[in-house]
Order: structure tokens, then sequence, then C-alpha cells
């Protein structure tokens, strides 16, 4: 880890150090209601120069949903290369336990995840696992509204996938509670959960090779720049994978960092479990 981050304005001048970059997607392309204009730019730029971008979202929708959100909400086609979702991971988790009976906690808007599956939906008394993939209404609920459904689920000691580890994220402006919340919930009372995306190594695994695989060569790990917004998420997963990592300080720690000076946010890093290497507000070129 280092003993200092550097801060940026601009990607710029640390970029040509990389060859595939892997990109959050909320909190640095869009803030779920628009794109981040220049991000999106910077993106694009990154890729007329030779490197290749993978978007990579901690989302519970298989990637070809998320092309079609970003399409609606007007981030623009060339600002990246592929897209890995943590979707696509619990997807494979699911297939592993083909025709059992599971309990979907989450808004029907995810049942993409589903699609196409050997995974017969039951009620939450005849599930033999739970696929979370968030708050059934993540405008007025949270973690705390499940206490009795995940007592239950404890008691029958049925395993609960995590098809999103983010804990919150920010809605245009409102942070609201993610999959991740109620998975953290339930491993506090004993439950066990399995993550599908960041910061596990699964979907890096999986978003490096969807590059190496675009790029037609291997990349080696000092050569791939992770960009997120999170340090739970974003930054540990970058850290625990081996890539060089660049933090956006405009997403969910925005209300820590926002009034901090250069040395208050040095400080600010040490005290968090990781360090990124290099941090700016907003992702611009």
């Amino acid at each position: 880890m280092p003993t200092s981050t550097r801060l940026l304005s601009g990607v710029a001048p640390i970029i040509g150090q990389y060859e595939l970059c892997l990109c959050d997607i909320w909190g640095v392309v869009h803030n779920g209601v628009a794109p981040y204009a220049e991000a999106c730019a910077a993106l694009a730029k990154m890729r007329a120069g030779g490197v290749t971008v993978v978007l990579v979202s901690n989302a519970p929708r298989p990637r070809s949903e998320i092309a079609i959100q970003l399409g609606r909400l007007g981030v623009p086609g060339d600002a990246f290369d592929a897209i890995v979702t943590s979707g696509d991971v619990a997807r494979d988790l699911i297939a592993h336990r083909a025709g059992e009976p599971l309990y979907h906690l989450g808004p029907d808007r995810d049942l993409p995840l589903l699609a196409g599956l050997d995974a017969p939906r039951v009620p939450a008394a005849e599930g033999r696992y739970v696929v979370c993939t968030g708050l059934f209404d993540d405008e007025t609920e949270t973690a705390e509204t499940y206490a009795e459904q995940l007592a239950d689920f404890a008691r029958r000691d049925l395993t609960l996938i995590c098809a999103n580890p983010d804990l919150v994220v920010d809605r245009g402006g409102r942070m609201v509670p993610c999959a991740g919340s109620i998975a953290l919930a339930y491993e506090q009372i004993g439950g066990r959960a399995i993550y599908a995306g960041k910061p596990h190594a699964p979907i890096y695994e999986l978003a490096i090779r969807q590059g190496q695989e675009l790029r037609g060569e291997n990349v080696e790990r000092s050569r791939i720049l992770a960009i997120g917004d999170a340090i739970r998420t974003d930054i540990a997963g970058a850290v625990h994978c081996g890539l060089g990592s660049l933090m956006c300080l405009g997403g969910i720690h925005a209300e820590e960092t926002g009034e901090l000076s250069p040395a208050e946010l040095q400080d600010w890093f040490a005290r968090q479990s990781h360090r990124p290497d290099y941090a700016m507000q907003q992702l611009a070129w």
C-alpha cells in the first residue's frame, strides 16, 4: 500500500502507465440520474490512446441490462469496450445450484438476473437458499426492516448469495441502501453470505479476462488501473488484486472528504482500511 496518495486534477499524467482500465460505473460514470460528461470524455480519450476500458459494476443484473440502462442515461458508447457485473458472477453461482428452490429478496426489476437459469423461485419459507439483489423498496426501507426475516434464514442455516455487495449508492445526491447492507446484517447474526461482486476476486478475474481477450494479450497487474469511488469495494478490491487504484472523491465519500485540505485528505486516507494510489474529485482527463 502506498504511504501517500497522489492527488490529481486529471488522469492524463498517469494513464500512460496502464493498458487496461477497470472502471466502476455508479459514482464514477453516472450518479443514477445523469452521466458525468467529463468522466465519459476521459474514458473515451483513454480508449483513443490504446487503453482498454472495462466497466465493472456491482449491479445485480446481467451486463446486457446495464448496457441498456447506460444508453437510456445517455452514457456514450465510445466510453467503454465491455461491461462486467456482479450479476454476471451471481448467475454463475446460481447455475451451480441448478434446480434448488430459491427465495429472491429484491425488486422485480432485478429478475433478469435469473432469466434462463434452472432457478425455481419460491416463497421465503420454502427457499433452500436466498438470492439478495437489494431491498424491495430502497427509498423507505433499511436492512433493519428485514431483521426478523434474516433471523429466520439464520435459524434455517440458509446461504445468502449477495448479488450487489455495495452497502449504499448515491442516487442523484441521496444515499440509498443496497444488497450489501442486508448481507452484512445477515453475517452479523451468524448467517453465511457469498458476495458476487467487488471487492471479491471473482469479478476482477472475469473483468481482467474480458479485457485481455479484447486486447488479444495478457496484461500485467501493474499495468491495470481500477477506478472507483468506494474504499470498501473499489479500492479494497484493487489492492487485493494487485492493481493500481484511482479514487473519485465526489462519490459516496463526498460528505467525508469534500471540505478537507490536501493534508487532511492524506490523514483521512491513512485512517481507512485501504489507501488508493491516486485520487481526484471526479474522473476527468
